[in-house]
């Protein structure tokens, strides 16, 4: 559970984040992974994105990558950068929007 949660800059990282995490944690612990279920309390959009979220809107979709775990790694704790790749990984250019506070 999220008690609260910036669709357009924090959504996407949260995901990505705690997908990757339960990756690593299912790796070391030999298990499979299934489904990463996230529930938002506060989830919101803020004025000032809403041109931002309309480009994002419009963009295409590109097929979704696969994640690489070095096999050799065992321990959580000793996973480096170059023990994780991103195959195959495509993005639109960056769409920049200003912090609300």
């Amino acid at each position: 559970y999220q008690r609260s949660v910036d669709c357009f800059l924090g959504l996407p990282f949260n995901i990505a984040s705690y997908a990757l995490l339960t990756h690593m944690i299912a790796h070391v612990c030999n298990f499979g992974v299934g489904e990463l279920t996230i529930s938002t309390g506060d989830t919101h959009i803020y004025l000032n994105h809403i041109d931002q979220v309309n480009e994002q809107l419009s963009r295409g979709i590109f097929n979704s990558p696969t994640l690489w775990l070095n096999p050799e790694v065992k321990d959580i704790e000793k996973f480096t950068m170059s023990d994780i790749e991103l195959v195959g990984y495509q993005s639109h250019a960056a769409i920049k929007a200003e912090m609300a506070v």
